[in-house]
């Protein structure tokens, strides 16, 4: 009963965050289905752009899961000033690092032509790639603040934000990519456009509501003597930041450079794993979502000690994660030759791409078990052994088998995907296993501690 009753508690704290997730993935898969109405080539473009800047966008998002974490556990403790020092110094590490990330995908925009691919999609993707990496920067802010009204557990204010973003962001691509309106056909560039304004919309709207809505009052009116910069604030969030980027990376690394592989064996096999790739990547935005709120609570236990809480949260987490991935993994099998036709209309390429999602399908628990799994353990501040698992997961195991089977095995994409399965099962069995090896420990030596007061 217990357990039920902490997964109901999680599931309330992520469901906006869920819807907000979702929303996010949306924006890409917008770009993805309409794009891909032009042609395959243009869709295969789109899945080499955010192949490439994926590794780095998401070491972005790892830098910003610092200010939830940090807040959250201000917020335990009901320390106002703490929570304000946080959001403002949280606030600028993300925008040293958008920055970083913005200008750093400017200079390295040729990479495009180096990666043995379609000659004809890297030059269509070279406007793409830099109108997207432009829009980290707004994008990274936003998460920033939005991170910031999780962490106070005020999810509802990064959902909505997020869900308003989808009409934009759709109108704009309907006005810029195919010319409507009297506005140029700007074909992929124009996706790049529509999502750059929609970020900076974005992040525009939640700034003003951070700074004015009286929800957060109390944690501006103190700006005065909390706001200001400090080394020993950076480098609390950047002991958090830094191990979830770098673990959160390696996967979506994992994920691009597969994409990469796949993309040197044909437009085709590279249009067709873009499809089951954005699938796969929507239903683990639903796991992502119960990953931070299962962390945010974790991480609010954690700063009063309270080992048993997070062993409930903990477990309860892990059932649904199992529950929900076993939902997705028959969705795929069952839908998997009528969900490539909302993305492409080229029958060799839907043929592929519903081929490809029996092996999502099978990596759907795995992938949704260790999401969640991570989150527990960055919850209670448990980050460098689970970053090395992590590591061994995806580059010993997921990606060297992935290249055995597909070029020496000659299984092609379907190789490349069944090392995508192997890594993701390694990462889910290891990861849980760490958590419930921590909580064990901990609940023990309370145990003994309580024992030896008593006598």
């Amino acid at each position: 009963m217990t357990l039920r009753k902490e997964a109901r508690q999680t599931l309330i704290l992520a469901f906006p965050i869920i819807l907000g997730e979702l929303a996010q993935m949306a924006l890409q898969i917008i770009d993805t289905a309409m794009v891909g109405a032009v042609n395959y080539k243009q869709l295969a473009a789109v899945a080499l752009v955010t192949n490439i800047m994926n590794i780095p966008f998401v070491f972005g998002i790892g830098i910003t899961m610092s200010v939830s974490q940090t807040v959250s556990m201000a917020h335990g403790r009901k320390d106002k000033n703490l929570v304000s020092h946080y959001l403002y110094n949280g606030f600028w590490l993300c925008v040293i690092f958008a920055l970083i990330i913005s200008f750093g995908l400017e200079a390295g925009k040729n990479i495009l032509f180096h990666l043995d691919q379609d000659p004809e999609v890297a030059r269509l993707g070279l406007p793409y790639l830099r109108l997207m990496g432009w829009s980290i920067l707004p994008m990274m802010l936003f998460l920033a603040l939005k991170q910031f009204t999780d962490g106070l557990e005020l999810t509802r204010v990064g959902m909505i934000l997020s869900l308003m973003a989808l009409p934009l962001n759709a109108f704009l691509n309907w006005l810029l990519i195919f010319g409507n309106g009297g506005f140029p056909r700007l074909e992929i560039a124009g996706a790049g456009w529509g999502t750059l304004i929609t970020r900076s919309f974005m992040f525009l709207v939640i700034a003003i509501v951070v700074l004015k809505h009286s929800l957060f009052k109390e944690y501006i009116t103190v700006r005065k003597k909390h706001w200001y910069l400090q080394w020993s604030t950076f480098r609390e969030l950047l002991h958090i930041g830094i191990p979830s980027s770098f673990q959160i990376s390696m996967e979506a690394g994992a994920f691009a450079v597969s994409g990469i592989l796949i993309g040197t064996l044909s437009a085709v096999s590279l249009a067709a794993h873009q499809i089951a790739l954005s699938l796969a990547s929507l239903t683990f935005m639903v796991s992502m979502g119960i990953s931070q709120a299962a962390s945010i609570r974790t991480s609010n236990a954690f700063g009063i000690k309270n080992w048993h809480k997070i062993s409930a949260i903990g477990k309860s987490a892990i059932i649904t994660a199992l529950l929900y991935g076993t939902i997705c993994a028959v969705t795929f099998i069952v839908l998997r030759r009528q969900l490539p036709v909302l993305f492409n209309n080229n029958k060799e390429v839907i043929a592929v791409a519903a081929w490809l999602l029996l092996f999502a399908a099978v990596f759907q628990i795995s992938d949704s078990t260790q999401a969640i799994s991570a989150g527990l353990l960055r919850g209670i501040k448990d980050m460098k052994m689970p970053t090395f698992l992590i590591a061994i997961a995806y580059w010993v195991v997921g990606i060297p088998t992935g290249c055995l089977l597909a070029f020496y095995f000659n299984m092609g994409a379907a190789g490349i995907w069944t090392g995508l399965i192997a890594g993701l099962t390694f990462s889910a069995v290891f990861l849980s296993l760490r958590f419930r090896k921590r909580t064990t420990q901990e609940r023990q030596e309370i145990f003994q501690y309580n024992k030896k007061s008593h006598h």
